[in-house]
């Protein structure tokens, strides 16, 4: 009698906790943090969406930007969340509408993990103050990124308020910084984004109307920031930066695709046409969202005779690993034209499969080459969405430039 006992109450036991666990999960909004250096955390909300009784997609909000992670399931007594586009997890314990875990990142080998946490039904990333400063951080900045050694990268910082909530980016020659969302302090702003890869969190104090010292916080370290304001704010030409090596005026890569096959620009489908080529990462945001826009223009204007190629430098110099993650890329962004694999990431790779390149400085890097095969103009880095304006000028810049290509 004393085992019967025993057993259905180890059962009784078990079926609470599991209802507990999974009961905890509920459908709406949450807010997550997660842990930064220097003891800081970053704020980010998410909505999760039940998709019938074992799985759920979350989904994680940064300003306009919706980040979608279909997938998430309980495997025993841990919820775990796909990060696929990013190779990583949110990997957790759910009790009384809160999660405890950590964000880990597969292609690190025993990584450790960033600790986070999690609260059902708190909509707010920021708690508002009492008394928010009356300053306005609306328009655009000239901002600097202060190295340690005193040395200071020039940036474009654009903003905007809206019912007291703040939006904007900052534009870096490389990309932006993403759809960061905040609001306003006693002393100035602080915005936050995390959109699956890299948790991003800036506090700025405001030292005049037009002016603004701050820290950029990420996982791994923190960087100085300086601000002033200035309509007339714009990054170093993006058409400028990279190049070819003298003496040369055509590229002469040979790179395998998804199937194994060699690929070059020799080959019959890129004879007399204008070929576009990008130097991406599929672990890189910044060229997600120029796949996010040549996947459908290629597909709109492949009939004019135009072509596309990716060639993906990826966080691991192995073909299956590289095979999953660009064919999931491609998958995701319906993607049409070939992806070639360079290698691992790194600018020696690049040098290697690109030797006619000179100073790659970022991915993406874009090459514009004529219907005789010769490069004409290279762009460095994509602003994306988040920065508004910066990327509807690119889109009129690409497609003029695309236009007088083939009028040639």
């Amino acid at each position: 009698m004393k085992n019967f006992q025993f057993l259905f109450l180890a059962l009784l036991l078990i079926g609470l906790g599991s209802c507990a666990k999974k009961g905890g999960l509920q459908e709406g909004t949450w807010r997550g943090e997660l842990a930064l250096a220097g003891d800081r955390t970053v704020p980010f909300l998410f909505e999760v969406k039940k998709q019938g009784t074992d799985s759920a997609t979350f989904t994680l909000i940064n300003g306009e930007e919706r980040v979608e992670l279909p997938g998430a399931a309980f495997h025993g007594d841990t919820l775990i969340v796909p990060i696929v586009a990013y190779d990583a997890v949110l990997k957790g314990f759910v009790t009384d509408n809160r999660i405890e875990g950590k964000f880990i990142k597969n292609y690190i080998e025993d990584d450790p993990g960033v600790p986070f946490t999690a609260v059902y039904g708190v909509t707010k990333r920021f708690a508002p103050v009492a008394q928010p400063t009356t300053r306005k951080v609306d328009g655009k900045w000239d901002v600097l990124f202060v190295g340690e050694s005193g040395d200071t990268t020039r940036n474009v910082g654009i903003f905007k308020t809206d019912d007291a909530i703040v939006t904007g980016s900052v534009l870096t020659n490389s990309g932006d910084l993403r759809f960061l969302e905040g609001a306003y302090t006693g002393e100035g702003v602080q915005l936050s984004a995390f959109g699956g890869l890299s948790p991003y969190y800036i506090e700025l104090n405001f030292t005049a109307d037009t002016l603004f010292e701050g820290t950029f916080h990420t996982t791994r370290g923190t960087t100085k920031l300086l601000g002033m304001k200035n309509d007339a704010a714009a990054l170093v030409d993006a058409y400028s930066l990279a190049g070819l090596k003298s003496g040369y005026e055509t590229l002469s890569f040979a790179l395998p695709d998804l199937e194994g096959n060699t690929v070059s620009l020799s080959d019959e489908r890129y004879k007399g046409k204008v070929v576009i080529v990008s130097i991406l990462g599929s672990w890189c945001p910044n060229c997600l969202d120029e796949m996010a826009f040549l996947a459908p223009w290629y597909e709109e204007n492949k009939g004019r005779g135009v072509e596309i190629l990716g060639i993906a430098f990826e966080r691991k110099d192995d073909e299956a690993y590289a095979k999953k993650a660009i064919g999931q890329l491609k998958e995701r962004y319906h993607t049409g034209y070939p992806i070639l694999f360079g290698g691992a990431v790194g600018k020696e790779n690049v040098a290697g499969a690109l030797p006619e390149l000179d100073n790659f400085s970022s991915y993406p890097t874009t090459i514009f080459i004529d219907k005789r095969g010769k490069v004409r103009t290279i762009h460095t880095g994509f602003n994306g969405p988040a920065t508004g304006l910066f990327y509807e000028e690119f889109i009129n810049e690409f497609n003029t430039l695309v236009d007088s290509l083939l009028k040639e």
